[in-house]
C-alpha cells in the first residue's frame, strides 16, 4: 500500500482547500514523516474503533465483514464484566454506567479485539443560569500595591470582589498552565509544560503560613521597581519567587501545623500518581538540562520503580518541594473558586485550555503515545495567517488516545475544571482532526489527521457533567463542514466574536443572530481592543512590524460605518464600548465576556500573533491597581449596559 492510500485508509486528509479557497496537496516526504512520527496500529479486524453509548439514545456498532460470526464480547465496567454474544452484523448496546470501559471482542475464528467504551449522559453540563457575564482579565498583568510585579491568586481574589461588585457571574483568565520555571522568559500562556497542573508564579508566597518574615524583608527591598513596571519581568519575579518558595518550604519540613501537613497528604493522595511523576520530571529536567528524549535511557519513559527510587534517595527534598509548590498554588486557587461561590457568582472561574504542550516538557514525556512529540499543532493557509501556521504545540493523536482508553484526555480535562465552573478549549475543531505538521517542515506541508470526534464530544460531556462545568468550544477559523452542528447537539458551547460576525459585505449581524449556547464577546486577547480597533492602533502596529494586517483603511472605516448602522437598527446610541456591551448583553448567548482592557479604554491588546520579542506578547501590565479599577470604570453605565443579565438565574441544565 503506497503512502497516499494508506492515509486515505486511515482517513487522513493530504488533500485540501485552504482558508483562500486554494487546493493543497501534501509532499509525500512530509507524510511519510507523518507516519513515522504516530505509535503503530494493527489493522481494525473486527470492529471499527471505540464505542460510544449516549444517554437517552440508541446505541449500535456494525461489525467490520472480515468478523467470523457468532463475535463474544464483554464490558470490563464498574460492576463487574458484562457478557453477550452476536450472531448478526450489528450490536445494540444496552446502556451502561457513566465511565470508559474495556470492550473486548473474540469471533469464531479466535481473532480478538480491546476497544474502549465511552458511556456519556445525553449532553455536557449546561449551567444553572440564564445569562450572565464575566470579567475576562490576563491575570500575570494585574497591577496592586502588595504583589511582587504580576498578578498572582491573592489578586484574583480580589478581582472576583470587584467583577462581583460590578454584577458579573465569574471572571474569565488566561490559561493558568505550567509553564518551564528556569525558562521565565518563554512566558506564552498558550505553550505550557504541562497542561495537568500550575504556574507557580502565580502563587502568592506571602500567602502560605510557613513563609519566614526574615525572608520577606529581602524581598521587600526589590519589589517596589517590579510593581512600578509596564511589563512584568518574569525573570526578575521568578527570581524573587523561586528561593522565596524554597524559603517557605524550608520552615513546612521544620515544623508545619499539623493541619497543613494534613492538608498536603492529602494533596499527594488526590493528583496521585500523576503529581509523582511531575515532580520527578521537574527535578530530572533540571538536573540534566536537555530534552527528556536526551535523557539516560532509563529516565526516557516514565517509570513507577525508577520515580520510587528517586523519592527516596538524595533527591527527595527536590521532587517533595515541587509538590508542595503545586499544593500551595492548588489552595489558593481553590480558595478563589471558593470565594466566588460564597458570593453567589454562578460561573465563578472560567479557565481557558490551550491546545497543546510544548515537547519538551511533562505531558508529552508522560504520555508518549498519546501526544506525538513529532508533530506540530497548526493551521493551514487562510487570510489571517497567508503562509500557513505551526504553533510549536505537540498534540494528541487518536491512535495512541485509544490505546491509553482516552485517559489523558481525561486527565487533562479533569485538571482543567478542578476549580472551573467553565473552560473554554482553544482550537476546538481538534476534537475532530488536528493539522499536523512534520518536524523540520513547513506550515504549508501539514495534514488534516481524523480524531475518534464522537468520542471525544462524549469524554468532554462526561467529564462537564461530573464536575459541573460548562464547556465552550473556540470555534473560530477554518471549520469543517457540519462541526458545529455535532458539538451543539452534545451541548458545547460555541464561542462568537462581534468583529468576525459579520456578512461578506461587511454588515454586522443583528442580535437574533447570536444562539443561546455560546459564549459572545467583542475581541480576544488575539486581537485589537475596543479602543484600539476604533484607533487603527492594530492596522499601525502590524504595518510597523512588516506585517500584513489583512485589512486596509477603508476596510476599517466601513467597520465602524456598519458597527454604527447594527447599533442604530437595535436603539443603541452612540458607540462608546458601552454601547458594545449594550448589544451583546441584550443577545440570547448564556454568557458574555468583557475584557479588562476595553473597560479601561485601552489601546494595546495582550498579544500579536506571530510575534515574539517585537511586541510585549503576554507581558503588558494593567495601568491602575485593583483599587483603582472600580473609581475609572463607570459602574452605572456598565450595569445599565448590562441590565437584562440580573443576577436573578432559573435553573437550566442543557443548552
Amino acid at each position: 500500500m503506497n503512502l497516499f492510500a494508506k492515509a486515505k485508509d486511515l482517513g487522513i486528509q493530504t488533500e485540501f482547500i485552504d482558508g483562500h479557497g486554494r487546493p493543497h496537496v501534501t509532499a509525500a516526504d512530509a507524510l511519510e514523516a507523518v507516519f513515522a512520527a504516530l505509535p503503530p496500529q494493527a489493522a481494525r479486524r473486527l470492529i471499527d474503533g471505540p464505542v460510544v453509548i449516549r444517554q437517552g439514545h440508541v446505541a449500535r456498532s456494525a461489525l467490520l465483514a472480515g468478523a467470523s460470526l457468532p463475535v463474544r464480547w464483554e464490558i470490563a465496567g464498574e460492576a463487574g464484566v458484562v457478557e453477550g454474544e452476536v450472531d448478526g452484523g450489528i450490536i445494540e448496546w444496552a446502556a451502561q454506567p457513566p465511565g470508559v470501559w474495556r470492550l473486548r471482542l473474540s469471533d469464531a475464528a479466535g481473532v480478538t479485539e480491546e476497544v474502549p467504551l465511552v458511556s456519556a449522559p445525553e449532553k455536557a453540563f449546561g449551567g444553572d443560569f440564564d445569562r450572565g457575564w464575566l470579567l475576562a482579565v490576563q491575570l500575570y498583568g494585574i497591577r496592586s500595591t502588595r504583589n511582587w510585579g504580576m498578578g498572582d491568586f491573592t489578586d484574583l481574589a480580589d478581582l472576583i470582589e470587584l467583577a462581583h461588585a460590578l454584577g458579573a457571574d465569574g471572571v474569565g483568565l488566561n490559561p493558568l498552565h505550567a509553564l518551564f520555571d528556569d525558562k521565565p522568559a518563554d512566558c506564552s500562556p498558550y505553550s505550557p509544560n504541562s497542561r495537568l497542573f500550575l504556574n507557580a508564579l502565580y502563587v502568592d508566597v506571602d500567602a502560605i503560613p510557613e513563609y519566614p518574615p526574615e525572608a520577606a524583608d529581602v524581598v521587600a527591598n526589590a519589589t517596589p521597581r517590579l510593581r512600578q513596571s509596564e511589563s512584568v519581568d518574569y525573570v526578575a519575579v521568578a527570581a524573587l519567587k523561586w528561593p522565596a518558595l524554597r524559603a517557605a518550604f524550608k520552615a513546612f519540613k521544620a515544623g508545619a501545623a499539623p493541619e497543613r501537613r494534613v492538608d498536603f497528604e492529602k494533596f499527594r493522595a488526590e493528583r496521585g500518581t500523576l503529581l509523582s511523576r511531575f515532580a520527578c520530571f521537574e527535578v530530572l529536567r533540571h538536573r540534566f538540562k536537555t530534552p527528556w528524549w536526551e535523557w539516560p535511557a532509563e529516565w526516557r519513559e516514565p517509570d513507577e520503580a525508577a520515580c520510587a527510587r528517586l523519592r527516596e534517595g538524595p533527591d527527595a527534598d527536590a521532587v517533595e518541594f515541587v509538590e508542595f509548590v503545586q499544593w500551595n498554588a492548588d489552595r489558593q486557587l481553590a480558595a478563589c473558586k471558593a470565594r466566588a461561590d460564597e458570593l453567589g457568582m454562578k460561573v465563578g472561574l472560567y479557565l481557558d485550555v490551550a491546545v497543546g504542550v510544548q515537547s519538551n516538557g511533562f505531558d508529552a514525556w508522560n504520555e508518549q503515545g498519546a501526544i506525538s512529540r513529532l508533530l506540530g499543532v497548526g493551521a493551514p493557509p487562510d487570510p489571517l495567517a497567508p503562509a500557513g501556521q505551526d504553533w510549536g504545540l505537540a498534540g494528541y493523536n487518536a491512535i495512541g488516545l485509544e490505546q491509553r482508553f482516552f485517559e489523558p484526555f481525561r486527565q487533562m480535562l479533569q485538571a482543567s475544571m478542578r476549580h472551573a465552573g467553565a473552560i473554554r478549549l482553544d482550537h476546538v475543531m481538534g476534537l475532530m482532526r488536528l493539522y499536523l505538521v512534520p518536524r523540520g517542515f513547513g506550515p504549508r506541508d501539514g495534514v488534516y489527521v481524523p480524531m475518534p470526534f464522537e468520542a471525544m464530544l462524549a469524554l468532554t460531556a462526561l467529564e462537564s457533567v461530573a464536575n459541573r462545568c460548562v464547556v465552550i468550544g473556540e470555534d473560530l477559523g477554518t471549520v469543517p463542514e457540519g462541526f458545529r452542528d455535532r458539538t451543539r447537539d452534545w451541548g458545547i458551547w460555541s464561542y462568537l466574536v462581534m468583529m468576525f460576525e459579520h456578512d461578506s459585505q461587511g454588515t454586522f449581524y443583528d442580535i437574533d443572530h447570536y444562539q443561546p449556547g455560546a459564549l459572545v464577546t467583542f475581541n480576544t486577547h488575539d486581537l485589537a481592543t475596543y479602543a484600539g480597533w476604533r484607533h487603527f492602533n492594530d492596522l499601525k502596529q502590524k504595518r510597523s512590524l512588516g506585517f500584513d494586517p489583512g485589512q486596509t483603511d477603508d476596510d476599517r472605516w466601513h467597520a465602524l460605518t456598519m458597527l454604527d448602522q447594527v447599533l442604530g437598527r437595535h436603539g443603541i446610541h452612540g458607540n462608546s464600548f458601552y454601547a458594545i456591551v449594550e448589544f451583546l448583553a441584550r443577545t440570547q448567548s448564556r454568557l458574555m465576556a468583557i475584557a479588562l482592557e476595553d473597560l479601561l479604554g485601552l489601546k494595546e491588546q495582550p498579544n500579536i500573533p506571530g510575534t515574539i520579542d517585537q511586541h510585549p506578547n503576554w507581558r503588558r501590565r494593567m495601568p491602575l491597581c485593583i483599587d483603582e479599577i472600580a473609581a475609572a470604570v463607570d459602574p452605572a453605565a456598565l450595569k445599565a449596559a448590562t441590565r437584562e443579565r440580573s443576577r436573578k438565574r432559573t435553573g437550566r441544565g442543557g443548552v
